[in-house]
């Protein structure tokens, strides 16, 4: 029977005590992880946010009636115990904050009663987490996830804290806004008030922040919730949280360096980590050629090398074809990985396929410095020789190649080689490598769309020197765009804002904008643009995934309180569902089942 705290307060939480308090008498409360009957004594570890305190019934201490309640406690169940501390009788556990000690418990409320979870509620747990997201109040109990939501909670104070104190006001943004298509799909919320309109939920504050530079607020953020209705990824939420900020007057270096000094902050109190300033900064066009990424992973090396001309008069069909069609040959070293299995290579041959490769070529330098290759019989001696010098071969190492147009053998051995060093596990979570890449092209082709389209946003400013090729070239125009990336995993993105109309316009004609299509949707911008804007620039990192690295979490669902899963849905509410045929028909809404092939055939 559930008792209740009638008179009874919380004097501590599990792991504030220690020695320290020996021969206090103390009030804790919190849930059984485990009750142990000695017979006659019993032991029963409490658990709380904190962590774990041992507890020890004997009815001498804590009376008959306090300690029958103790014999009936299994897990789950929810306590309030007060009694005295003591050190520990058994021997210390060193593996427990509070292994010294523990309570000598005088009187005992059963505060609440549990039935058997259908999972133990423990760290690293191995449980499907199907299961474990379904009782997502039951897995949140867990310690491990506990620790990386309180971890988080300290990211967003500590961001708050050195936000504030650098000029930064906090200004909430409007949730519900205007659809602006150009981007990812938004989420759409049907006006009751306005039938047949609709509101969008936010993908980012952008708009509304630039607006608030046009009215002079000089330096804004935000913790910002944001919403994407993107095409399904197993590590991807609908909903999802950024730390948000724009600034006037400046450009790259003052964005950058402001961001710097946060990011050495934040690693240095959540991690422990000294942050070495300036971080190395690399242009896109560098990133792309040495890692075949924009984000690429610098806690190892396997650089990419282009040895499209040291192949170029070769006869292999694979390597001239690719070079006649405008592509290049490149690869990558795989050093001390010769002797690897034919059957291991053929997986990394099919794991490449998934990207877009026909096929992998490779050449293993065996330690007698003869070659074992899928292509030498199509090249001269002296041919493989220049081959294996310009990838740095020596004996032992592996080489892989890529033969295609640049975009897809980027994508290719940018991801081989991440595919590579997890197997070879070279990937430390706990060794920062933080880089800012610059300088990404303002525009990329969409084939889709036939017609360019905004590699950030449209109001992301070019790089001055590139405006004259604009019209005649614009895929070779820059951004004056900068993304934060650490380990592989891109963490926060921006740019300096066009602020300036003539060069606006400009843009919005490069990406098939008419004046009134632009005016339609971005009108309010543009007319607050009239009123006298300062040159501004901003940057958001995307919170979920910097907890995610800090704590070195598999998946940025381990960092969020209560996820969705890969198709958007909520295994816990089972969110979306249906609702009530009334609730439709105020919206002006009708909901038609789709016909399936068969009833379209009869048609």
């Amino acid at each position: 029977m559930a008792e209740s705290m009638l008179g009874l307060k919380r004097s501590h939480r599990c792991t504030e005590l220690s020695t320290e308090q020996i021969g206090e008498n103390v009030t804790v409360m919190g849930w059984v992880q485990k009750s142990r009957n000695k017979g006659g004594i019993i032991f029963v570890d409490l658990r709380d946010r904190s962590g774990l305190l041992q507890i020890i019934f004997e009815e001498a201490d804590c009376g008959e009636e306090s300690f029958a309640k103790a014999e009936k406690l299994r897990s789950e169940f929810v306590i309030a115990v007060t009694g005295k501390v003591e050190a520990r009788s058994g021997a210390v556990n060193e593996n427990l904050k509070t292994g010294a000690i523990e309570i000598r418990a005088n009187s005992l409320r059963i505060l609440s009663e549990s039935e058997t979870p259908p999972f133990p509620i423990e760290e690293n747990s191995k449980t499907k987490e199907e299961l474990r997201l379904k009782y997502r109040y039951l897995d949140l109990r867990r310690p491990d996830l506990q620790r990386n939501l309180m971890t988080r909670s300290r990211v967003t104070t500590l961001t708050r804290s050195f936000l504030a104190e650098e000029g930064f006001l906090e200004i909430e943004t409007p949730t519900l806004i205007k659809s602006t298509p150009e981007g990812a799909r938004d989420y759409l919320v049907p006006s009751r008030v306005h039938p047949g309109s609709f509101y969008a939920l936010p993908q980012s504050p952008q708009l509304f922040k630039q607006l608030l530079m046009c009215s002079g607020y000089d330096r804004y953020f935000q913790i910002a919730r944001c919403y994407r209705d993107e095409d399904l990824r197993a590590d991807r939420q609908p909903e999802f949280t950024q730390i948000d900020m724009e600034l006037s007057f400046v450009d790259v270096d003052d964005v950058l360096d402001v961001n710097e000094r946060l990011l050495k902050k934040l690693f240095k109190e959540i991690c422990n980590y000294d942050l070495q300033l300036p971080i190395q900064r690399m242009t896109w066009r560098e990133a792309m050629d040495r890692f075949g990424s924009d984000k690429p992973d610098l806690r190892f090396g396997m650089e990419l090398k282009n040895v499209s001309e040291t192949v170029k008069d070769c006869q292999f069909v694979v390597f001239k074809g690719a070079l006649e069609n405008g592509g290049s040959v490149r690869g990558i070293n795989a050093e001390g990985q010769a002797g690897m299995p034919r059957k291991k290579i053929d997986a990394l041959v099919e794991y490449a396929k998934g990207f877009g490769a026909k096929g992998l070529a490779y050449l293993a330098v065996n330690e007698d410095g003869s070659y074992k290759s899928s292509f030498a019989k199509f090249m001269t001696e002296e041919e493989l020789s220049a081959l294996v010098k310009a990838m740095d071969g020596k004996p032992g190492d592996l080489l892989l190649f890529a033969a295609d147009k640049d975009k897809v053998v980027f994508d290719v051995l940018g991801n081989l080689r991440l595919e590579l060093a997890r197997q070879l596990d070279l990937l430390k979570k706990d060794d920062f490598k933080f880089l800012w890449v610059t300088e990404f092209p303002l525009l990329e082709y969409s084939e889709e769309q036939e017609r360019f389209v905004a590699m950030h946003h449209p109001f992301t400013m070019p790089m001055e020197e590139d405006l004259e090729l604009i019209d005649t070239n614009p895929g070779a125009v820059r951004a004056k765009a900068y993304d934060i990336v650490l380990n592989g995993t891109e963490m926060g993105g921006g740019s300096i804002r066009i602020h300036q109309s003539d060069i606006q316009s400009k843009m919005f004609e490069v990406l098939g904008f008419t004046e009134e299509q632009a005016k339609d949707q971005f009108g309010f911008l543009l007319d607050a643009f009239k009123y006298g804007v300062p040159p501004h620039a901003g940057l958001a990192y995307g919170l979920d995934r910097m907890v995610m690295l800090m704590v070195g979490a598999d998946s940025i669902r381990d960092v969020i309180a209560f996820p969705k899963v890969k198709d958007a849905s909520c295994l816990m509410t089972e969110a979306p569902s249906p609702v009530d045929v009334k609730q439709l028909e105020e919206l002006g809404i009708e909901v038609s089942e789709e016909e399936t092939q068969e009833e379209n055939s009869e048609k």
